[in-house]
C-alpha cells in the first residue's frame, strides 16, 4: 500500500509532466491562425503558406483568420486575449508590437509581456513606389512635384511603421504628403495602381508583377544594399536619403503563458518548413523578403531593442498619440 506521501509525490510528478504530454499530442484539433491585416497582403501570402504546410504535417487543419482593423490593435487583441493553449498562432509585425505603445494612448495589451515570441519570420524589403502618371523618375523629383501641387500628393499606407517613416520625411524633406489608410499592403498597392493615392511605402512582394510590367514605378528601396528583384532601382542612402530606417518585420507569435513545450514544437515545426529550399525561393526570396528564422529567445531580445528604437523614431518623427 502506498503511503501518503507516496502518493502526493506521485501526484507532482503527473502534474510536472502535463505540458510535456501535451506537446507530445498536440494538435488534436484544427488551429487558427491571426492576421491583424487583410489578405492580399505579402503577410497573408507567407502565413497561408505556413498554414497549410502545418496542416500536412500534423494532419489537423490551421485555419487563417485576418482580424484587420485599427492599425493592427484589433487582431493584436483577438491574439492577446485568446487561451494560451497552442491552438492559437499569430503573425504580427513591427506596428502592432513596437511602435503602438507610443503611436495610440489605449493599446488594449501590453506588447512586453501578452504575447510569447515563437520566432521571427523576415525583414521586408519595401520600395517607394508611384503611378507612372506622375511622370517621376527620382526621390528628389517626387518631392518637388509635391511640393508644386497647392494640395500636395496622397500616400497609400497600410501599417504604423509605413506611416511613421513617411511621415518623418516629410519633416526631413518638405515633401507635401497626406496619408490614406489602408487595412493591408493588397488594398495600398490598389490605390496606387487606381491613383487614388498615387505614392505607396510597402513590401516590394505586394508589388513586383507591377513594377516589372510598368504599371507601377519603383524609386528607391529601404535596404543596405540593391535588391536582386529590382537591380535598377537605388536605395534610399543612393538617393541621398540618410533618414532613420526601421526595417520592418514579421514574426509568429502565441499567447502568453502558452506551455513551454509547445512553443518548441511550433519553432520546430515552422522553421523547418520556412528552412526548406523550396519555400524560400518561393515564400522569401521570390517576394523580396529576407527571412530570419530565430530561436524565441533571440527573438524576445530583439524585440526589447526594437521596442526602444521604435520609441526614438517616433520621437523624431514628431507623431503625437491618438
Amino acid at each position: 500500500m502506498k503511503t501518503i506521501g507516496a502518493l502526493a509525490l506521485a501526484a507532482v510528478v503527473a502534474v510536472a509532466n502535463v505540458p510535456g504530454a501535451l506537446a507530445q499530442d498536440y494538435p488534436t484539433k484544427p488551429i487558427r491562425a491571426i492576421l491583424p491585416l487583410s489578405a492580399g497582403g505579402l503577410g497573408d501570402t507567407v502565413l497561408r503558406a505556413v498554414a497549410q504546410e502545418l496542416g500536412k504535417t500534423w494532419g489537423q487543419s490551421v485555419v487563417v483568420e485576418n482580424r484587420a482593423g485599427a492599425a493592427t490593435m484589433i487582431g493584436g487583441q483577438a491574439c492577446a486575449q485568446a487561451a494560451p493553449d497552442g491552438y492559437t498562432i499569430c503573425l504580427l509585425a513591427v506596428d502592432t508590437l513596437s511602435y503602438g505603445q507610443y503611436l495610440f494612448k489605449n493599446v488594449p495589451f501590453n506588447p512586453a509581456t501578452a504575447f510569447q515570441p515563437v520566432t521571427n519570420l523576415f525583414f521586408l524589403t519595401e520600395v517607394m513606389s508611384v503611378n507612372p502618371s506622375l511622370n517621376v523618375s527620382t526621390m528628389k523629383e517626387l518631392v518637388e512635384l509635391s511640393k508644386s501641387r497647392p494640395a500636395g500628393l496622397n500616400y497609400a499606407s497600410p501599417a504604423n511603421g509605413i506611416t511613421l517613416f513617411m511621415e518623418k520625411f516629410k519633416k526631413d524633406t518638405g515633401a507635401k504628403f497626406n496619408l490614406v489608410p489602408y487595412r493591408g499592403g493588397g488594398d495600398a498597392v490598389n490605390a496606387v495602381l487606381s491613383g487614388e493615392a498615387p505614392v505607396g511605402f510597402f513590401g516590394m512582394g505586394n508589388s513586383i508583377p507591377n513594377l516589372t510590367s510598368g504599371k507601377l514605378k519603383a524609386l528607391a528601396v529601404d535596404s543596405p544594399q540593391r535588391s536582386p528583384l529590382l537591380p535598377n532601382v537605388p536605395t534610399f542612402a543612393e538617393e541621398g536619403y540618410t533618414g532613420v530606417l526601421n526595417r520592418a518585420w514579421f514574426g509568429i507569435f502565441v499567447p502568453a503563458n502558452t506551455p513551454a513545450p509547445i512553443v518548441a514544437k511550433l519553432h520546430n515545426e515552422i522553421t523547418k518548413i520556412a528552412k526548406a529550399p523550396e519555400f524560400q525561393q518561393k515564400y522569401f526570396i521570390g517576394l523580396g523578403l529576407e527571412p530570419i528564422l530565430d530561436t524565441p529567445e533571440e527573438f524576445a531580445k530583439f524585440l526589447e531593442q526594437d521596442r526602444v528604437r521604435a520609441g526614438e523614431l517616433v520621437k523624431i518623427s514628431g507623431m503625437q498619440p491618438q
